[in-house]
């Protein structure tokens, strides 16, 4: 995994203060006199202890540093929640990032403070909080999701093809290893999925017979790594010691290796991992290009179209929120407004015929209150009402039967 760009130097600080922890809190033990562990190496250090990820654990070291740096270099025992108000507003109104991103960058300073530090943070309501904005995933139509696919091949294809099928994020799917197919009961395992969860999502019937000629493949391929005295990957946390032939099993590699064995140059052992995420998306990005869509569609698209196009088949939303892996189910509404628009289109007007009943309509401007305000005369008002009458009792017709189908259940 490629270390994020900074743009500042690497550094860490000593830690010159001291403070006693508050009641329920267990500080970062302190070793030895003369080798007390740097400030960057206690965060890390408090982060792998909770078993954070390492791209968590990345992203709050960056923002420990930019913290630092904008304060001049100054330690952050020396500093409290004045200049965490600075810091943070300055990224809202100086930088302009994103509701997310602040909250990110806060959620890293209250780790360091309260875990590293062993400091609890007081009032931060000075702070100017970058605006949530709702928005609205994108999501491709079922053509567009082929146009996509059919311009893919070999395990690029795959990989696409079951971030829709199975509605997976990419790095779950590039994580998954050979025992979490399960092709009798048609069910893929998602390991150590987001927020460290496990769960159990659907296997599409047309992906197992690729699948299949592709592990068929992979296989030949382990198998002469292994007559070369390699073959090994990497086990989940202490799992190699553990089980020590376990890294050479075949039930243990990835689904989707990377194509070239990379080399330990401490140890000289030689492996594969999983193939990097970039590839895919580099790949899809090509793809979507050539597919003529206008759309920013990436990997994740993918999965927003999986549950779009579940909801418009009638599955329930609870279903959806267990197979994407949801915590809370107001994260899998968010799809509710691409599935009522797609109802909708039902009852909707003609824009066409709308346009040819206003093209003789004369609007005239007139002065209200200071305000200036369209009118249209009586007359092409009453026109309009008669020349849209067929159209506004079928649309009326179709509501009707549509409430009437979902509100049955509660009236009998």
């Amino acid at each position: 995994m490629g270390a994020i760009r900074t743009g500042y130097p690497v550094f860490c600080i000593e830690d010159k203060r001291r403070s006693s922890a508050p009641a329920g809190q267990v500080p970062v033990p302190d070793p030895p006199a003369g080798k007390r562990p740097k400030l960057m190496d206690r965060l890390r250090e408090a982060l792998r202890s909770r078993h954070y990820s390492r791209r968590t654990e990345q992203t709050y070291c960056l923002w420990v540093r930019r913290f630092i740096f904008f304060h001049n270099v100054r330690h952050p025992a020396e500093m409290a929640e004045v200049e965490i108000n600075a810091f943070l507003t300055h990224l809202a109104v100086k930088e302009k990032v994103s509701a997310s991103t602040q909250n990110q960058a806060l959620s890293a300073l209250l780790f360091l403070y309260r875990h590293v530090l062993v400091r609890e943070i007081g009032d931060l309501s000075e702070v100017i909080r970058a605006r949530k904005p709702k928005r609205l995933p994108v999501v491709m139509s079922r053509d567009e999701v082929k146009a996509v696919l059919a311009n893919l091949t070999g395990d690029k294809w795959l990989m696409a093809a079951l971030l829709y099928g199975a509605g997976i994020r990419l790095m779950e799917c590039l994580r998954l290893r050979v025992q979490d197919l399960d092709f009798s009961r048609s069910e893929i395992m998602v390991r150590d999925g987001k927020g460290a969860k496990d769960r159990v999502t659907m296997f599409p019937e047309s992906l197992k017979k690729p699948l299949q000629d592709h592990l068929q493949k992979i296989k030949e391929i382990h198998e002469r790594d292994l007559v070369d005295g390699w073959g090994r990957v990497l086990m989940p946390d202490a799992l190699d010691r553990k089980y020590p032939n376990a890294p050479a099993e075949w039930r243990w590699q990835w689904v989707f290796p990377q194509e070239n064995r990379w080399k330990n140059p401490r140890t000289g052992e030689q492996g594969r991992h999983h193939t990097d995420e970039s590839l895919v998306q580099k790949a899809v990005k090509d793809a979507v290009i050539k597919a003529g869509l206008t759309k920013r569609a990436t990997c994740h698209t993918f999965r927003h179209s999986f549950a779009t196009h579940l909801l418009e088949g009638g599955y329930d939303i609870r279903t959806v929120q267990e197979l994407l892996g949801h915590k809370d189910v107001k994260t899998t509404m968010i799809y509710t407004p691409m599935y009522l628009t797609a109802d909708l289109r039902a009852f909707a007007v003609p824009l066409t015929h709308f346009e040819v009943v206003m093209e003789n309509v004369m609007p005239i401007r007139i002065r209200h209150r200071d305000k200036n305000i369209v009118a249209v005369q009586q007359a092409d008002i009453a026109w309009i009402i008669i020349e849209m009458r067929p159209f506004l009792q079928a649309s009326y017709t179709a509501l009707e039967r549509f409430l009437g189908s979902y509100m049955d259940p509660y009236i009998t």
